[in-house]
């Protein structure tokens, strides 16, 4: 029997490819000769980098970069065999970057991040993955751009070397003359989940920017401050970018990748599914085992564990859904999972759940159960 294993990270406690190889592991105690394919996934967040590198037996390269506040810190991304070059926001721009005191987008950048787009670059690196999940920041991508030779200029010609959040209403003037020279012939693939545009009450400020510590007044001039640069973005290209589907992911970092870099934005966990080759996994497989930290019905508006059902449900092979924990598990069997299994017993506490050893005990301990019922 051929078993496809396909488990998004469980958050705080174990990575994908982690997860996928406790369920192996449990597998193959119940089933010995059963061919087990463990396949890590990501949406485009924290662990895109490691999904990626481990499924297709890529690499990893280190760059000093700044962390959202400017700190210098070290941060890796992924080099896949065919030469694309893995970026994921959270590894410098990312919210668990700072303690809860320290998140207030007004004050946080993308710099970090185009400093390791630049590191990548300068290897020769000319195809790129960039992942947008877990940021900090509301700054539209614009420290991001000025780490790469984008210029900013307030209206007194100042120029504004770091730009931030809280600055992006000072912005007057963009100057592309200086941006790294190897732009022009790098491709930039994005890897987005999210179809806010970059300002209004659907747009990155409001519904973000307070998860990364903004209070209302915060969000308010945010917001304002995106509606400026957002003109300016738009009269770059002549196009309404600040308007388009994505624009506001990570904060609008969406919103700079579409005007400057000529990004193009496709869902993060279709990317993902699609370059580590799931769907030739399932090929003699009588089972896929999926999962990730917690399902309920938003598991239906395109998160992993629902992709992978979609992808499967072509071939034939039966889903069952091992998470975390279950919500709304009959919408969840309706949508077409086999079975919808959470893996924490009952009375146990959460901090005990998200120990990595006793999630991955859960794991083996579930698969024991599904086998004997």
């Amino acid at each position: 029997m051929k078993v496809v294993v396909a488990i998004d990270s469980l958050k705080g406690s174990l990575s994908s490819l982690e997860a996928g190889n406790a369920i192996k592991t449990g597998i193959q105690r119940v089933m010995p000769d059963a061919e087990v394919c463990v396949r890590p996934l990501a949406d485009g967040g924290e662990g895109t980098v490691d999904a990626l590198v481990s499924g297709l037996h890529g690499a990893y390269r280190t760059a000093a970069v700044s962390d959202p506040l400017g700190r210098e810190i070290s941060a890796n991304y992924g080099i896949l065999p065919n030469g694309t070059a893995v970026i994921e926001m959270a590894a410098a721009s990312g919210l668990p970057l700072l303690s809860p005191a320290e998140r207030n987008p007004l004050h946080t950048t993308t710099y970090g991040t185009g400093i390791q787009i630049a590191h990548a670059l300068s290897q020769g690196f000319r195809r790129f993955i960039i992942g947008l999940g877990g940021s900090a920041t509301c700054d539209a991508g614009i420290g991001m751009l000025a780490a790469l030779g984008y210029q900013f200029f307030d209206s007194q010609g100042n120029l504004i070397p770091h730009p931030c959040g809280k600055q992006l209403g000072e912005v007057h003037r963009i100057d592309a003359s200086h941006a790294h020279a190897a732009l022009s012939q790098t491709t930039f693939i994005v890897a987005c989940d999210v179809n806010n545009p970059l300002h209004g009450k659907q747009g990155a400020a409001h519904i973000f920017a307070p998860q990364k510590g903004a209070n209302a007044q915060e969000v308010k001039l945010l917001d304002n401050g995106l509606q400026h640069i957002g003109r300016l973005f738009d009269a770059t290209v002549q196009k309404a970018i600040s308007m388009t589907p994505g624009s506001g992911a990570a904060g609008g970092m969406g919103a700079a990748l579409l005007t400057y870099l000529n990004a193009t934005l496709t869902s993060g966990s279709r990317l993902v599914l699609e370059t580590i080759g799931f769907e030739k996994a399932l090929s003699g497989a009588q089972l896929v085992i999926t999962g990730e930290g917690h399902s309920d019905a938003q598991t239906l508006m395109g998160k992993l564990p629902f992709g992978v059902l979609n992808v499967a449900r072509k071939h034939r092979v039966p889903v069952i859904l091992m998470s975390g924990s279950i919500t709304h598990r009959q919408q969840l069997l309706d949508a077409g999972f086999q079975a919808a299994i959470a893996i924490t017993p009952p009375h146990q506490p959460l901090a005990e759940a998200i120990l990595p050893d006793q999630a991955r005990l859960n794991l083996i301990n579930a698969v024991k159960k599904l086998s004997e019922g």
